[in-house]
């Protein structure tokens, strides 16, 4: 019986295999470094939650100008995630993530200096544009330069990030508040300070090499063979000494090549959906936790900021027990768990607006966090993850965008829904968002931790 044999695969798509399925032993550090990014993306993001009281005193904008205050950064974002994810593929992971932050370091600064809320509204949607790049960049590089299992609990990471980021934001306007400085010295100096953990960032990311698997499949092997040498103690002997012309690769052959893998097309919609709900969950109830606390007499500013940093200190534990669950409970059992704890949570908060229960209002609010945090965690690992190397950074970046849309739309619109429609309604209506991403969890989700892909 004659058999057929099989394609052997170019020396490129060996190297690129060999390198996704076996290192790498500096990948934790770098993946630390690449998730430190997410600070400066958290204070820029939710420092404008805290402040926007001090700025509105000042200014006295109407609600449209201090709506796209709050959201501009976020609809920057969008743009950054697509056109930075894109450039990724093109010019290199490193190239993106120095520029990135050279570029947030000076709009940050900036933005401490505006004169006016329309200046403030054109800065906020400029820096949001490298922190969209940022992490799309960012979750390339760690899926390129980590081994499967670590790279997943790496990525799922990004929530902790993310509540460390809200914790630290927090601890600094109390002590600015405690300390009973200007309210316009406030605002400006917590805006702009966005700018130190950027530069440090910038700094201990300066001699972070280009990734190996991103050389190769641009065909320029000698640096690919350097950079794992450095990295892996590796040199990649199934690579030839000298670099060599490969195709271009189109871009818009990314959806395509996607929907040929039934796995990796169901993991894919599974994450945008997943991106686009748990975006619109915590933009909406979350992101305005602050404003309905005052809005329904909790505490005064101080306390209220005060329970607010002790329910993102909670949550930044759920953020950190969440990956640290993923190998044990998959992709899916940790998305399934998440979304069912928000959605409890977001009935339970809306009775307690409903029947004017303070007491209840900050329990429900820490329950809704601890789920969020778990059912965000994989949402931007799972697309990049499953991605083909030459299309991941497009892959992290079109699934950002699902983030930083509703992020955006939400942040701009709810308050106008609150006014409308009353708080509790307004919160009983969110739980249509982690209903979704249960049920897309339950019926499209395939498990994939641990996912392979060359």
């Amino acid at each position: 019986m004659s058999t057929m044999a099989m394609p052997q695969p170019t020396a490129s798509e060996a190297a690129v295999r060999y390198l996704i399925t076996n290192y790498s032993p500096k990948g934790n550090k770098v993946g630390w470094l690449m998730m430190a990014s997410i600070l400066v993306e958290a204070w820029d993001l939710y420092s404008i939650a805290f402040v926007l009281i001090f700025i509105k005193e000042q200014f006295n904008p109407d609600p449209l100008m201090l709506g796209l205050a709050a959201a501009g950064t976020q609809g920057g974002a969008l743009v950054g995630a697509l056109l930075g994810g894109w450039l990724s593929d093109k010019i290199g992971r490193r190239v993106m993530f120095l520029v990135t932050m050279v570029m947030f370091i000076v709009l940050a600064l900036a933005q401490a200096f505006v004169p006016n809320v329309t200046w403030l509204i054109v800065i906020r949607f400029l820096l949001g544009i490298p922190l969209g790049s940022d992490i799309s960049t960012g979750y390339t590089y760690i899926m390129e330069s980590m081994a499967k299992g670590e790279r997943e609990v790496m990525g799922n990471r990004w929530q902790f990030m993310f509540a460390v980021g809200e914790v630290l934001t927090i601890g600094v306007i109390v002590i600015f508040l405690l300390l009973d400085i200007n309210h316009e010295t406030l605002w400006r100096v917590t805006l702009g300070l966005g700018a130190l953990p950027a530069l440090i960032i910038l700094i201990m990311r300066h001699d972070v090499p280009e990734t190996a698997v991103w050389l190769v499949q641009k065909g320029r092997y000698r640096e690919a063979k350097k950079v794992a040498r450095e990295m892996f103690n590796d040199d990649l002997a199934m690579l030839p000494d000298q670099d060599v012309v490969v195709p271009k690769v189109s871009t818009s052959a990314f959806i395509a090549d996607l929907r040929k893998d039934p796995i990796r097309w169901r993991a894919t919609i599974y994450g945008w959906i997943a991106c686009f709900v748990q975006a619109s969950e915590f933009s909406t109830f979350a992101f305005y936790l602050p404003v309905l606390f005052v809005m329904v007499g909790v505490s005064s500013i101080l306390g209220i900021n005060l329970v607010t940093m002790a329910l993102f200190s909670f949550a930044a534990v759920s953020g950190w027990v969440g990956p640290l669950l993923t190998p044990k409970i998959g992709h899916r059992g940790i998305s399934i768990a998440g979304f069912s704890i928000v959605f409890v949570s977001l009935l339970v908060a809306a009775f307690a607006l409903y029947t004017d229960n303070k007491i209840l209002l900050p329990f429900a609010a820490a329950a809704m966090l601890w789920g969020h945090y778990w059912d965000a965690s994989n949402c931007m690992t799972i697309p990049t993850m499953v991605a083909k190397p030459k299309y991941r950074g497009t892959a992290s970046g079109f699934a950002y965008m699902f983030v930083k849309l509703p992020s955006f739309l939400a942040i701009f619109l709810f308050p106008t829904v609150f006014a409308a429609i009353g708080q509790a309604n307004a919160t009983l209506m969110v739980a249509i968002f982690p209903l979704i991403g249960l049920l897309a969890a339950i019926f499209i989700l395939p498990e994939v931790y641990g996912y392979e892909n060359d």
